[in-house]
């Protein structure tokens, strides 16, 4: 039997998954595994890093699931420090650059998946590559700000601005409270996490400000400003200045398709790589791509979209893994839950926003509600807040968002099992939940929401 080869761009959740499943079911005389990782890691909790710059977790060591060593024990090729720069897709081969020494060379491939992740989004302004901005979205990213942070450490008055405040913002101005720094959030919007509605969002606000952090909404960066040495001394805005030691970029990322684009591979509104149900790139018998880089189906509105997480890119991985070595395996879509936190603060949502049902043509209602984490007489009883919104004359459930204490955020998963199996709100009401006044009041909060969406369903007609 002829051996074939395998390569993998990219070393982490979705192309190192891929390589092991594929491995669990080829042995090395049937199938060559061979990853390009231009990083110093592998198979690593990009997630973990904010947690890590926080002080609650030691790494990076710790945020490692599968070390380059591991994976080589287990036959897979792994190649650090190695930057695949061109793809071949009719010659079948990828050239790849040497970090260390700055020689390319080419490696030919049968099979081939692009696993590129996805890059911070760092907008061309005047002073974004100055000495102390940092995006953060590797194992790489996270020690450079660690070794800023520690440069700067002792300094009275130490300050941080973070610009932006979606998920990666507002862990890293968590993070950048605990080690003691004053955390100012540039945010465009008005109220931070986009991911929720505003009247949501808001309640983050509060919480932040609360916190000790100042959140300044519609301030739209126009450049950084510099010391005499090179470093970050200031963010600008159009209204005002705010100084900074440090600056961590937290705008989002996009996918990351230069290598893809550059070779005609089709990508989608969002500039994720498309793929089919297998997770082969559309168009090519040999190529199959997951993880940051691709666009996902959204199983509620429909539409294809780009949602950068750890659990899809594992997802993905197990799938490519086992078509590309000869198994069978699908990726039928997301319904979009994710969770976050900001200190005691959780937040979480799953399924559309109200911007996003009006986009795809929904009619829809929407509830909000407040509750406790546990029976209201129980010690430890804490607030929440649910909203959540409703198909008008269907009563499909559409999207869920949980702002509160200890206990809120992981409330989320009812509904996102809701959403994907397509349930009502009514039906969501009717749930056989667990219940003790430890855990709950007697009507969990999820279903107090789907019980007042109900009422308005039929109110709406």
């Amino acid at each position: 039997m002829t051996r074939q080869r395998l390569v993998i761009i990219g070393g982490d959740a979705a192309g190192m998954s891929a390589a092991s499943q594929a491995r669990r079911l080829k042995g090395p005389d049937e199938l060559e595994i061979v990853a390009f990782e231009r990083g110093n890691f592998t198979s690593y909790s990009a997630c973990g890093i904010p947690y890590w710059v926080g002080g609650d977790v030691e790494g990076p060591d710790r945020l490692v699931a599968r070390s380059p060593e591991e994976h080589r024990a287990r036959d897979i090729d792994v190649r650090l420090r190695s930057e695949v720069t061109e793809l071949d897709l009719d010659g079948q081969r990828v050239r790849v650059r040497d970090l260390a020494s700055g020689g390319t060379s080419w490696t030919g491939y049968d099979r081939l998946v692009i696993a590129t992740g996805a890059r911070p989004v760092r907008p061309p302004l005047p002073g974004i590559d100055a000495a102390g901005v940092h995006g953060v979205q590797t194992l790489d990213d996270g020690q450079a700000l660690l070794d800023t942070l520690g440069a700067v450490n002792g300094t009275a008055g130490r300050r941080a601005v973070v610009v932006g405040a979606g998920y990666i913002g507002v862990e890293m101005a968590e993070a950048l409270l605990n080690r003691g720094y004053g955390v100012t959030v540039l945010n465009r919007g008005e109220q931070p996490m986009s991911t929720l509605d505003p009247d949501m969002g808001r309640l983050v606000h509060e919480a932040m400000d609360g916190l000790g952090i100042t959140t300044v909404g519609g301030a739209e960066v126009t450049k950084i400003l510099t010391s005499g040495d090179g470093r970050v001394r200031a963010v600008a805005t159009e209204d005002a200045e705010y100084p900074a030691d440090v600056v961590v970029l937290g705008m989002g990322v996009e996918p990351e398709t230069t290598l893809a684009r550059a070779a005609g591979l089709p990508v989608g509104a969002s500039g994720g790589l498309l793929t089919d149900l297998s997770m082969r790139v559309r168009g090519r018998a040999d190529v199959w791509a997951g993880g940051d880089c691709v666009e996902v189906l959204d199983l509620v509105s429909g539409r294809e979209r780009h949602i950068p997480l750890g659990t899809h890119a594992n997802k993905h991985g197990q799938v490519i893994g086992a078509n590309v070595a000869g198994g069978y395996g699908t990726f039928p879509g997301v319904v979009g839950t994710a969770v976050s936190k900001v200190c005691s603060l959780e937040i979480a949502r799953t399924g559309l926003r109200e911007r996003d049902a009006e986009a795809v043509g929904l009619r829809f209602v929407t509830v909000t509600i407040e509750s406790t984490s546990r029976a209201g007489y129980y010690p430890g009883a804490a607030p929440m807040t649910v909203k959540m919104l409703a198909e008008r004359r269907t009563g499909r459930l559409l999207g869920v968002q949980i702002v509160g204490r200890e206990g809120a955020a992981k409330r989320v998963d009812i509904a996102a099992v809701a959403l994907t199996a397509g349930l009502t709100v009514e039906q969501v009401a009717a749930l056989d939940l667990g219940y003790a006044p430890p855990f709950s009041p007697v009507w969990d909060p999820v279903q107090v929401a789907a019980r007042k969406a109900v009422t308005a369903v039929r109110a709406a007609g």
